[in-house]
């Protein structure tokens, strides 16, 4: 059985890893806050996991949220946004120091606005108990697979709310998509608002059963929003991938997407479309971009460009800037944009970024990285660096995978001139950092010799095989998994960030989803190999 501990938390890591000392010896353990008291069941003697908290920490004075705690959504509700912006600074500096990146200059800068700040958000059906009522919200805390039916959210504006609210009393009585069994038929609610107040609502669901959508548009409709609905769209999903995406789309009413003004620009986004989930700290992080790179060349290569946000931005008044994304309707939407805002020298193209480089001319003086949470990845800043541009500016919404990155980009000849921090996620434990990397002058720089013994002990990566992964499961638990349930637990985890292409042309065909025994094992692996 297993040994329930109390104690106080001594430490913590970014971006939400607390150590608490017992017996002499350090546990650490995801969840948590400085100062907290915690209860802790003790597995066995490596292992702490976190339980609930007894006694608040003293940074947690105010009390905005009562979901604190139950809802997955926030972190830092009970702080104040001076202790929230400092507590994730000292974090941010922690994890540079320890990476032997120069965090002397390191400052984080605040969001403009910490409340009704988000422009998009993700509601999923479900049930908040079993058999209950009809929820829809956000994933309860720790609880992949239950929703917390909350009835207001801090940090959007209250008419997704009301959306919300409302979709939910709509479609009471009507099934939710399962996601154990992958029976039912209501999925998600997506909805957009730009700073301007146009409203996009996505409703999601799979083709299992017919549902009465002609009243739920009047129903939409009706409401007494501040913001102006612009499209009500119905997007049919049957995969078993939790992620929104489309098998089909029905615009329901108006048109399928919004216009966003950031910098003097405007930006069509539509359901699936990324664009920054703050508009207001977006500008702040691109007016410290354009202020990094001023005056630092005039051919700009953007790698990861999505729809073409920052090609646009920080290319605009250059003599030409080139934008690359994998995913072709990004590129579509990017390209779509710069005709908007009648810019003449951006172009995009579509392709993975570690094929592209290997093709375009070597003309680039800046280069600018703003890659999914998993990071760039090594083989792809070998390329990269083999442009030999004097600047690159990598953007990074995982400062984790961000410090791994700037190692290998120290082995290829660059090295960090500034880190900055930038709140783009008030309330949560998100951060995005922004660095201007310069290269190095190799004539005034050593090469040192590391002979066969010194280089096995050198780990150049924690990121373990799926190999490695299957064998930690088999000799600890003694089950066998597949790389389709490890590939399912790291997109889960932000590992993987996009779905993988190479589809069976079969129709109707079903992949399996990773068993709870299953997910637990890995998820245990990922985080002994360091990846979580």
């Amino acid at each position: 059985m297993n040994k329930e501990i109390i104690a106080k938390i001594t430490e913590v890591d970014f971006p939400n890893r607390s150590t608490v000392e017992i017996e002499g010896k350090k546990f650490k353990f995801k969840g948590g806050l400085l100062g907290q008291e915690v209860k802790l069941y003790k597995k066995n003697r490596r292992k702490l996991i976190y339980k609930n908290v007894e006694k608040l920490s003293p940074l947690e004075t105010e009390e905005n949220c009562k979901y604190q705690g139950v809802c997955g959504g926030c972190t830092y509700q009970n702080f104040s946004y001076e202790d929230e912006i400092a507590y994730k600074e000292e974090m941010l500096k922690k994890l540079l120091r320890e990476n032997d990146i120069d965090a002397e200059e390191f400052y984080l800068i605040k969001s403009p606005k910490y409340k009704e700040y988000r422009n998009k958000m993700e509601y999923t059906f479900g049930d908040e108990e079993k058999d209950g009522p009809l929820a829809l919200g956000l994933h309860k805390k720790g609880y992949f697979h239950e929703v917390v039916d909350m009835d207001k959210c801090l940090i959007v504006h209250p008419d997704f709310d009301k959306v919300r609210i409302k979709t939910r009393e709509y479609f009471q009585g009507t099934s939710f998509y399962n996601r154990k069994t992958h029976e039912g038929v209501l999925r998600h609610l997506s909805l957009r608002r730009t700073i301007s107040g146009e409203m996009l609502i996505n409703l999601v669901t799979s083709s299992q059963e017919e549902i009465d959508i002609e009243n739920y548009v009047k129903a939409m409709l009706e409401l007494d929003l501040e913001s102006e609905i612009k499209g009500i769209l119905h997007t049919i999903n049957d995969r078993m991938s939790d992620a929104v995406v489309k098998d089909e789309l029905h615009i329901l009413y108006g048109r399928d997407y919004v216009v966003e003004k950031l910098m003097d620009m405007e930006f069509k986004i539509g359901p699936f479309s990324f664009f920054q989930t703050n508009t207001y700290s977006a500008e702040v992080l691109y007016t410290e971009a354009e202020k990094i790179l001023k005056d630092k060349g005039d051919y700009l290569l953007d790698l990861f460009c999505g729809t073409g946000t920052i090609t646009s931005i920080l290319g605009k008044n250059r003599k030409e800037a080139l934008g690359v994304e994998i995913v072709e309707e990004a590129v579509d939407s990017a390209r779509e944009n710069v005709e908007l805002n009648g810019l003449k020298n951006i172009k995009f193209i579509p392709g993975d970024v570690y094929e592209v480089v290997k093709e375009l001319e070597n003309m680039y003086d800046i280069i600018v990285v703003d890659p999914p949470r998993a990071g760039i990845g090594k083989k792809a800043i070998e390329k990269i660096t083999e442009f030999g541009v004097e600047n690159i500016l990598y953007i990074s919404c995982n400062p984790v995978t961000f410090v791994e990155d700037i190692k290998t980009f120290r082995e290829c000849g660059y090295k960090e001139k500034s880190v900055h921090g930038v709140d783009q996620f008030p309330r949560t434990n998100h951060v995005e950092t922004v660095a201007l990397l310069y290269k190095l002058n190799t004539e005034h720089h050593l090469d040192i010799e590391i002979g066969e013994d010194e280089l096995s002990e050198i780990d150049f990566s924690k990121d373990a095989t799926y190999g490695e992964i299957k064998k930690y499961v088999l000799d600890k638990y003694g089950l066998k998994v597949s790389s389709l349930y490890i590939a399912q637990i790291k997109r889960k985890h932000g590992l993987i960030e996009r779905e993988n292409y190479n589809f069976s042309k079969k129709e109707n065909q079903r992949v399996p989803n990773c068993p709870e025994e299953k997910e637990k094992a890995i998820e245990d692996a990922l985080e002994h190999f360091g990846m979580i």
